[in-house]
């Protein structure tokens, strides 16, 4: 493929959907060191209500409102997993599993009883996203990367998950060793000052934002995915928090790109007509990443072991 087709049609879907997948790693890997992987998978679940409910009071789809909408439908789940933890006195996972579909399906039924047709706001693109459109028209080659015109035409969906991956990674940089030393002893954190309860959260809602921020581009598989699958891989490579984010990242980011390319070329490689979902296939090649290093990655057989700080 030349640069005249790769660029307006290909670029800004791969970079998107790798910006989107880091973005949900980064969080992720504090979550599944935490033993709260399914927080990952609740999040990107009670995020619909919240976009639905955001969009029926304001009639648009932009990001302060879908933002806020995620993030208060975050803290609503929050709350009533805790609450359902407590009144019920059911184990943690329990509570997330009933409190994750409650609020998942509560979304598709507004989204059904919804007028939605003049924005990408459906069932299908809260399960597929809407990658494969995100083309950037106006481009005409690689000159385009230095044209201001053309560039001003990029998808609006780029500068966001641009934006988000930068604060998550700005978060998590600057929370770094609260983080590190919260995640592996609470209570020590706890003697030496740190509000572990507060840093918690502020997890949560910073996994809240990288998710709404993919949401409207990749849809729900892949944030899915990518908060859990890539971090559970990059565990089983190394015993190290530092080596781990790196893996993630690397995981996280050869995910999208060969899901990417896959879903277009595969079928026809294999005598197939038509493309498959690239949400699909990137979701699916992080599963598969994360299956080669269950059997051949280095700490596959200590992953009980405590990750070195």
């Amino acid at each position: 493929m030349s640069g005249a087709e790769f660029v307006p049609l290909s670029l800004t879907p791969l970079l998107i959907g790798t910006f989107a997948a880091i973005a949900c790693a980064l969080p992720g890997n504090f979550l599944v060191l935490r033993k709260q992987a399914l927080i990952g998978d609740a999040i990107s679940h009670v995020v619909l209500p919240g976009i639905v409910v955001a969009f029926l009071l304001t009639g648009t789809i932009s990001t302060w409102p879908m933002m806020l909408g995620a993030a208060a439908a975050a803290v609503v789940a929050v709350a009533m997993i805790e609450a359902i933890r407590r009144l019920g006195r059911i184990e943690p996972g329990a509570a997330m599993g009933v409190v994750f579909t409650t609020m998942f399906a509560a979304g598709v039924l507004l989204l059904e009883q919804t007028d939605t047709s003049t924005v990408h706001l459906d069932v299908e693109h809260a399960l597929y996203g809407n990658l494969e459109s995100l083309i950037w028209l106006d481009a005409t080659g690689w000159s385009s990367l230095l044209d201001a015109r053309a560039l001003a035409g990029l998808p609006p969906e780029l500068s966001r998950i641009a934006a988000t991956l930068l604060g998550v990674s700005l978060f998590t940089w600057w929370l770094w060793r609260p983080l590190k030393i919260s995640t592996f002893d609470e209570g020590f954190a706890r003697t030496i000052g740190i509000r572990t309860g507060v840093l918690g959260f502020a997890l949560v809602i910073v996994a809240a934002i990288a998710a709404v921020a993919a949401f409207d581009a990749v849809g729900s598989i892949i944030v899915i995915a990518m908060f859990i699958c890539p971090p559970a891989a990059a565990r089983m490579m190394t015993n190290r928090l530092e080596t781990q984010i790196t893996w993630s990242v690397v995981f996280a980011a050869i995910s999208a790109v060969s899901g990417y390319v896959l879903a277009g070329y595969g079928p026809l490689w294999v005598g197939g007509i038509a493309a498959v979902s690239a949400a699909g296939m990137i979701a699916t090649m992080s599963g598969l990443i994360l299956a080669l290093t269950a059997l051949f990655g280095p700490c596959r057989t200590r992953t009980g072991e405590r990750v070195s700080t």
